[in-house]
């Protein structure tokens, strides 16, 4: 009988270490980059849709070679922000080039524009520098360089519409005082420099208010070749 019991008793723990087994198994993270990038989704929205909180940009859509440039630039300390270059800072190249490459092809609605709140004036003056730049200032158009349609252009010059004008006249502030730089030559810290604040705020109201076509994509390229050499594109795309 004693016997009999003990084969009972052996029979059940293997039974409930093999159900263990199983509910492990099925609990165990994938192993995906979809997985992987979780500690980045925390802050910038599901799949790097963006967040209410502005200063945790959309990810997702974005050229892979921007979203790499920027990776590279928070790990090696041109961008700063703590978090970000702890996060980064053992990964290798390769493997932000993985990460980059994730979140560029994913394809998500964007959120509604921003309602205008600047005059008309600075309305106008927004959308003339975004569309014709101003010469006697040196500043080439926007669509020059992020395209016809804001979207950005493949391989590595981001969308400028789809994002809140606070984010906007963060980034623009932060290349005009130098607090965030670009590799050289930074032809964002150029175009930054010649912005006054109130053409800053004029170029963020004008692009906040912009919609998203739907289904829109960066451009796969430019027309003609870029006004200024930038760091991070290759020397052939500028003139």
């Amino acid at each position: 009988m004693k016997i009999i019991l003990g084969i009972i008793g052996l029979g059940s723990a293997i039974a409930a270490g093999s159900a263990h087994a199983q509910a492990t198994a099925a609990d165990r993270i994938p192993d995906t980059m979809e997985a992987r990038v979780q500690a980045c989704t925390g802050c910038h929205g599901a799949q790097g849709c963006g967040v209410e909180n502005v200063y945790f940009p959309r990810l997702a859509g974005k050229p892979a070679g921007y979203l790499y440039n920027q990776l590279v630039a928070f790990r090696d300390g041109r961008r700063r922000y703590a978090l970000m270059a702890g996060l980064l800072a053992p990964l290798s190249d390769a493997y932000l080039h993985e990460i980059a490459d994730h979140f560029a092809q994913l394809e998500l609605p964007y959120p509604p524009p921003q309602p205008a709140t600047g005059s008309v004036d600075a309305l106008a003056r927004g959308e003339a520098l975004v569309v014709r730049g101003d010469p006697a200032l040196k500043l080439p158009a926007c669509v020059q360089c992020h395209g016809a349609a804001l979207m950005g252009v493949a391989p590595a010059v981001p969308a400028l519409i789809g994002m809140p004008r606070d984010y906007l006249n963060a980034q623009l502030g932060a290349w005009r005082t130098g607090s965030r730089h670009a590799p050289s030559p930074d032809c964002m810290a150029q175009v930054a420099r010649r912005l006054a604040p109130a053409d800053i705020s004029a170029l963020s109201q004008w692009l906040a208010a912009q919609p998203v076509p739907a289904s829109a994509k960066p451009a796969p390229n430019l027309p003609e070749p870029m006004p200024l050499r930038c760091g991070g594109m290759p020397p052939e795309s500028a003139r």
